[in-house]
């Protein structure tokens, strides 16, 4: 019999990695697009894919500037944790200490916290829980890994808000935008010497400290390729809507004729 390949370390895995593999699963049913409406513009995505396309430009928006750090610092994207498939968006190590963060892509959107209330465009959500959660599981497994107490602070990431307005600070998490974030960790005090963050940083990017089945990696080139493929199609719909938009006013006359290419124009121009 042959024994399973060992799973690679984290340091393989690419920013939203977990979320495009979950991305690709749910495109996969998503029905092709008919001629008329690749014509119009309408977007490949549905309900069900939008939201883990959205997250996945957050991630990898948020990957490309911790890319930013010194060679003092690991960085981990998409690290699978538990039992299941749930992950951690980015595990960061380095002298200013332990960080686990929480991508939130709420472009165009207002962002207000207040102590353990985080809303959005008025709606609460339950990011700081999430990333408080992520915090302290992440201290219990690097601690038992590392042979050593490791605090891990947890901070939420709101990219492209419209405005991010913190009245009060949380107790257990960090709120920033994506703008912020470089600049918060390169100006924090070191916490840990050399060899803490070398002992810290061996144990973090072994899967089995995260997961109790870790499995062999995928293939991450070609969920790359799929990937960059799928976003091809999105932009090209979105820059065909743009054009159509610019003849709004003859699709009008469309409309009220009562044609049918008119209602198709006007459907996908409001489709994302």
């Amino acid at each position: 019999m042959i024994a399973d390949p060992a799973p690679a370390l984290l340091t393989e895995r690419f920013a939203a990695q977990s979320v495009i593999e979950e991305l690709l699963a749910v495109q996969a049913l998503v029905p092709p697009r008919s001629r008329l409406r690749r014509i119009f513009g309408a977007s490949p995505l549905n309900d069900a894919s939008w939201p883990w396309y959205k997250g996945a430009l957050g991630e990898i928006t948020v990957g490309r500037i911790l890319a930013g750090l010194g060679p003092e610092w690991l960085v981990l994207h998409a690290v699978p944790v538990g039992s299941d498939w749930s992950d951690i968006d980015h595990v960061l190590v380095g002298p200013a200490g332990v960080f686990t963060l929480n991508t939130k892509n709420h472009a165009d959107q207002s962002i207000w916290v207040a102590g353990q209330t985080l809303m959005v465009s008025g709606k609460k959500q339950r990011h700081l829980y999430n990333a408080a959660h992520e915090a302290a599981r992440a201290s219990k497994l690097l601690s038992t890994a590392a042979g050593a107490a490791v605090e891990v602070t947890g901070v939420v990431v709101i990219v492209e808000p419209r405005r991010l307005t913190v009245r009060e600070k949380p107790r257990q998490v960090m709120v920033l935008s994506e703008r912020q974030l470089l600049g918060f960790l390169q100006r924090r005090h070191p916490v840990l010497n050399a060899e803490q963050v070398h002992g810290i940083a061996a144990a973090a990017m072994q899967p089995r400290t995260w997961h109790t089945k870790p499995t062999a990696r995928g293939n991450p080139d070609e969920l790359k390729r799929n990937f960059a493929a799928l976003r091809d199609l999105v932009d090209q719909a979105r820059r065909r809507r743009v054009a159509w938009a610019l003849g709004v006013p003859a699709v009008g006359v469309l409309m009220l004729t009562g044609g049918q290419w008119g209602a198709a124009i006007m459907h996908a121009l409001t489709n994302r």
